[in-house]
């Protein structure tokens, strides 16, 4: 352990996991109030230990390691200890997995007051928690795997959490076999590592590669390959984004703890954390480019048709990873990691804003059967419209910052820059178009919904309100007030300097980023960067580059209001536009409605025909026919010999007798024939 303090980095994921055995052993027999207060302890800590770590960061030797266990496990060949690591990117995490973890917790106390399972459903919250922060300071590839794999498990848990509605029960399974074949490519990923760098430790494996400036493309391509697969899992990109829709059925706060703030952002750390390998990796770095802006626009383009609420929230949450994938791939790691700070503040936001309006209008998830929410939510209503401004990347909220700063690194780009640029700059028309039509059939017009039942898959009628919508309590309006005033002013924490800031984001990440990759200036990622006389944490921008920055600004905030233009005009002004457009592209809007028949694709040319094979092919053939019949064979003959056995032992003396005699003219048989050869040849 080096540093000249003990900062216990240990007890952060800890006393989540504590939260997770108290709740899940004791929870069922305690009062809720108990529970809740468990959970929300569990959470608290962490954070206030993580807000410990952050006032004392610049008296600490970065990277700061914490080793819990050496060795871990050790073998002639290769090692792996149980270690933690905190440098400033894991800072970064630490803070936003707390910090709007804990805010999310709060809410969640209000949202499930009246459903069952109140105890399972914040153990599982805590034990999400520990797992993520697990991943996040893990000092290895190796550790960092069971966090990876932990956030799976509780995602699968929560996802599913109304068991007994067959719905909820396929998305958890769905998102838990999905991720599987990410999860095959994290492992292959890690395997191949070990064989050309004996070791998993992120340190370790970044130096060696930082010794060699030879090394370029290869294996570090395939390893950069495999993690991309790993990560387009986790992070719900294209080919493998289908699970995240469909975990829309857990309860809303799971939809934003897990599927906006935190876990599908662990792909982008993984990306980010492994830069080092990228760099050298150019062919990678093209295919995480092309991979996000390609999730980018055709999630925007479902998410426009969607009249769920919260499968609106999921499409953008998917395109607004794309973004994130983007900037990875361009090599914009900062920019990336900016996008993923101002994305966990409007992406919560939005998401309990949206369990908010749930609950107002118990527990309607239609937008069709909306409207007019305003008057009667009027706190839920500004605090969502923060969100919305954020999201659509208007200035000042935080995601114009951000959103900007990785456009116009994309734009530098020399491998497909323009086009990359191009289509985000049309999926930003397009985000901001399908936020604001959210907006208007959510909050304008008129009520058009009535009294509703809602059924949750505990079998018990959880929340029976009148017609009247109604405001949510301050347990669930609180967090959305927070998270309102960090999605409007989060994006003054790293303002490019194209804009008049200092990028103090990417001058704090720069070390975490830079700093381990020691012949960087020698790699492909390097001389793009030298062709545009500038590398992504440049001090000063070229004044050229700072007038195009400049530019590209405003070309996007442009393309925010056209966005906000046409929803206005058509659910706004026009409201009997929208149907008439549909019906005049019918084949389109089908196309669209259907999510391009993905799901479909999927199922007929993968899910069925392995269906076929393991019915079939493993279970008629290998496993009724060899294995069951070997074994029916195998039975058949023990039988006969047992048969044949029993007629022998009749219990007859004189059979007995017969047999003895039968026997012994055998034996006399076979010695005069064997004597009788040999004296023949003799």
């Amino acid at each position: 352990m080096n540093g000249p303090v003990s900062l216990h980095l240990w007890l952060i994921p800890l006393i989540p996991f504590v939260g997770f055995l108290l709740n899940g052993l004791l929870g069922s027999k305690l009062p809720r109030a108990i529970v809740s207060s468990i959970a929300l302890i569990a959470t608290a800590i962490p954070f206030a230990l993580v807000l410990n770590v952050w006032a004392r960061f610049n008296s600490l030797s970065i990277p700061y390691v914490e080793r819990l266990s050496t060795p871990w496990i050790a073998t002639s060949n290769f090692h792996a200890a149980f270690a933690l690591s905190l440098d400033q990117l894991t800072m970064i995490m630490l803070l936003v997995i707390t910090g709007v973890g804990f805010l999310i917790h709060l809410y969640s106390v209000g949202y499930m007051a009246h459903e069952g399972g109140f105890y399972r459903f914040f153990a599982y919250l805590n034990l999400f928690m520990f797992f993520m922060l697990t991943l996040v300071l893990s000092e290895n590839f190796l550790l960092l795997f069971v966090g990876w794999e932990g956030v799976g498990l509780a995602s699968y848990l929560l996802i599913a959490f109304y068991f007994q509605k067959d719905s909820a029960a396929n998305a958890g399974k769905k998102a838990f076999i999905v991720n599987r074949i990410g999860d095959f490519g994290f492992l292959l990923a890690m395997f191949l590592m070990i064989a050309h760098f004996g070791t998993l430790s992120f340190n370790e494996v970044f130096a060696q590669i930082s010794q060699h400036p030879e090394w370029h493309g290869g294996f570090l391509t395939a390893i950069a390959l495999l993690l991309v697969l790993g990560a387009t899992g986790k992070s719900a990109q294209i080919p493998l984004y289908v699970w995240l829709p469909d975990a829309m059925e857990g309860p809303t706060p799971v939809s934003a703890l897990i599927h906006a703030a935190t876990m599908v952002t662990a792909g982008i750390y993984l990306v980010v954390r492994s830069h080092v390998l990228f760099d050298r990796a150019p062919i990678a770095l093209a295919v995480i480019a092309v991979i996000g802006a390609a999730t980018a626009f055709f999630a925007a383009t479902i998410g426009i048709v969607q009249t769920d609420i919260k499968r609106v929230l999921a499409y953008s949450t998917i395109s607004q990873l794309g973004y994130m994938f983007m900037a990875c791939g361009a090599a914009a790691y900062t920019a990336g990691i900016f996008h993923l700070l101002t994305h966990a503040f409007f992406k919560a936001l939005l998401f309990l804003a949206a369990g908010s309006v749930i609950h107002a209008v118990s527990g309607e998830q239609d937008m069709r059967r909306m409207g007019g929410l305003r008057k009667f939510t009027p706190i839920t209503f500004w605090t969502m419209t923060a969100g919305v401004l954020a999201i659509s990347g208007l200035p000042p909220f935080a995601g114009f910052f951000s959103k900007d700063e990785i456009l116009a690194e994309v734009y530098k780009s020399p491998y497909l820059g323009h086009f990359l640029w191009f289509i985000g700059l049309i999926t930003a028309l397009m985000t901001s178009f399908y936020m604001f039509r959210l907006w208007y059939l959510t909050f304008f017009g008129t009520y058009r919904g009535g009294s509703k039942t809602e059924a949750h898959g505990d079998g018990t009628d959880s929340h029976h309100h009148s017609s009247t919508p109604h405001e949510s309590p301050w347990v669930m309006l609180l967090p959305l007030v927070l998270l309102a005033i960090l999605s409007t002013v989060g994006g003054f924490l790293g303002v490019p300097a194209s804009l008049g800031g200092h990028d103090e984001i990417g001058h704090f990440l720069e070390p975490a980023v830079k700093g381990q990759a020691l012949n960087f200036e020698q790699t492909s990622v390097a001389m793009m960067h030298q062709n545009n006389a500038e590398t992504p944490l440049a001090t000063e921008a070229p004044a050229s580059d700072a007038a195009t920055e400049r530019l590209l600004s405003g070309l996007s905030v442009f393309a925010g209001l056209l966005g906000w233009f046409f929803a206005d005009l058509l659910y706004r002004r026009k409201p009997e536009l929208p149907a008439k457009i549909a019906e005049r592209i019918r084949g389109v809007n089908s196309l669209v409605q259907h999510k391009y028949w993905v799901d479909e694709i999927y199922s007929g040319f993968i899910v069925k025909p392995v269906l076929i094979v393991s019915q079939y092919v493993l279970w008629i053939i290998f496993d009724r026919g060899l294995v069951d019949g070997a074994g029916a064979g195998i039975g058949g003959i023990n039988v006969g010999l047992g048969s044949l056995v029993r007629r022998i032992q009749s219990g007859n003396i004189r059979s007995y007798a017969g047999w003895l005699a039968f026997g012994a003219a055998a034996l006399l048989l076979i010695t005069y024939f064997s004597v009788g050869s040999h004296l023949l040849i003799h």
